[in-house]
């Protein structure tokens, strides 16, 4: 391994045969089909344990050889396809994620000004307990608006880059079949 460069990991799948990998419900040609859900959520799962920025190996053991000769180059197209399609999904999902995130930012900035004007208006022209609880009410109201945008652009788009990284990588994994 080359100074830098990211680490190789070893994903091992045991199946009776090739077609336990691939979704029997899916009729797109071999290359194209959806992996078993099963199948998926073994390769991911191993996957996202590994560091960040792995490369990775798919070792699939098969117990009964294939009939139709090597099946490498299909089983590596049809793994590379998936994963590369779950990281379009998932660039998707983080791009709607932040354009929501901006949306909320807008929405949450103009009603948190509004409610520290109007806040601010009820300090200046009104005194009492009632005017003294609306002025703290519509401040933390406001700051309230601001949750999802901050939830957002703190919390929820780093695992979905995390994911899409994964994805991507095992859209490029190595695939070896025995």
């Amino acid at each position: 391994m080359k100074a830098g460069a990211a680490p190789f990991h070893r994903i091992e799948l045991r199946l009776r045969e090739v077609a336990q990998l691939f979704n029997s419900m899916d009729p797109t040609p071999f290359h194209h089909k959806d992996l078993d859900p099963d199948a998926e959520e073994f390769i991911e799962s191993w996957a996202l344990e590994f560091p960040p920025g792995s490369r990775f190996q798919i070792t699939i053991h098969l117990e009964q050889p294939p009939k139709e000769g090597d099946p490498t180059a299909l089983v590596t197209e049809a793994i590379h396809n998936y994963f590369g399609y779950k990281a379009e999904l998932t660039r998707r999902e983080l791009n709607q994620l932040l354009w929501h995130g901006r949306m909320s930012l807008v929405i949450g900035l103009t009603f948190l000004a509004l409610c520290l004007l109007v806040a601010d208006a009820l300090a200046k022209f009104a005194t009492g307990t009632f005017f003294t609880i609306v002025r703290e009410s519509l401040t933390i109201g406001g700051w309230v608006a601001m949750w999802r945008p901050m939830q957002i652009f703190l919390y929820e788009w780093w695992p979905l880059v995390r994911q899409r990284r994964v994805y991507q990588s095992l859209g490029h994994a190595q695939v070896r079949i025995s």
